[in-house]
């Protein structure tokens, strides 16, 4: 019994001891590691906070960009601080590494369309070929600009309806912005019979346009002969106004030159 009792007892201080070896030999690491982590939770914080200020005073990058730019950097650091503690156990972190970009290549070929939608929509805030409020079109798409995000662009349609459409779709193909200039030309034709004077009619019709307010001056009006058949001479018609009056303008110079060309004796064909 006695013989027992004592091999219970060394026992119990051999346990003692290399528990107490094993908490002074790791609990440096362990509270190492717990102030690695928090003060690289927060050193993360500043350091993307700070770049997104930085980012966001350049000109011509978006908020959805610099955001995109801030979060991407925190959680990166994070995955390094991550990495650092486990090293700080002597855990093998290069198989770690190389665990993490088998897992990053694989999620890039799951998601390969919405990877090209971000890249696309990078591209997109970065350059600029439409802003909100612009209305643009595509050979798919036409609308005005409601947001631009990373993943898609929501547009509004001339007849109201809400559209969506992926930014891969958008940067692939040839963009016509409607609103980014201030001024556009406008083209109309008309026909009148051979039996007028060309002369007077093209002076006439000059007259009616210039009249408009919103009819630019420079680069003045012009009107011109483009077609000739056996009954009829077709004038076409050049001004320019300002982006935003471009189809009210149209609509009223239409309808004047209706009732102008009327008054004064000429036949539109």
């Amino acid at each position: 019994m006695e013989n027992q009792a004592a091999n219970v007892v060394l026992a119990t201080r051999t346990a003692f001891n290399q528990a107490t070896a094993l908490a002074v030999t790791y609990g440096f690491s362990i509270l190492g590691a717990i102030v690695l982590l928090i003060g690289g939770w927060i050193l993360s914080g500043v350091i993307s906070r700070s770049a997104y200020r930085v980012i966001s005073k350049i000109h011509g990058i978006d908020e959805t960009l610099a955001r995109f730019f801030q979060n991407l950097l925190h959680y990166g650091l994070l995955i390094i601080v991550f990495v650092t503690v486990l090293g700080q156990f002597g855990v093998q972190t290069a198989s770690i590494i190389a665990a993490l970009g088998a897992a990053g290549l694989a999620i890039g070929l799951a998601l390969q369309g919405t990877l090209q939608n971000i890249a696309a929509g990078i591209m997109l805030l970065i350059l600029r070929p439409f802003r909100v409020g612009e209305y643009i079109e595509t050979a798919n798409v036409k609308g005005v600009i409601r947001e631009i995000g990373l993943f898609a662009t929501e547009l509004k349609t001339s007849d109201g309806l809400y559209l969506m459409a992926p930014n891969s779709t958008l940067w692939n193909t040839p963009i016509l912005n409607h609103s980014r200039e201030p001024n556009r030309r406008q083209e109309l034709s008309i026909a009148i019979g051979n039996d007028v004077d060309v002369g007077n009619a093209k002076q006439a019709v000059l007259n009616i346009v210039a009249a408009d307010d919103r009819v630019r001056a420079q680069p003045s009006p012009r009107v011109y002969s483009d077609d000739l058949t056996a009954d009829k001479t077709v004038l076409k018609i050049e001004y320019w106004a300002k982006t935003r009056e471009w189809t009210e303008t149209r609509h009223d110079v239409i309808d004047r030159l209706k009732s102008g060309l009327a008054e004064h004796g000429f036949t539109i064909k």
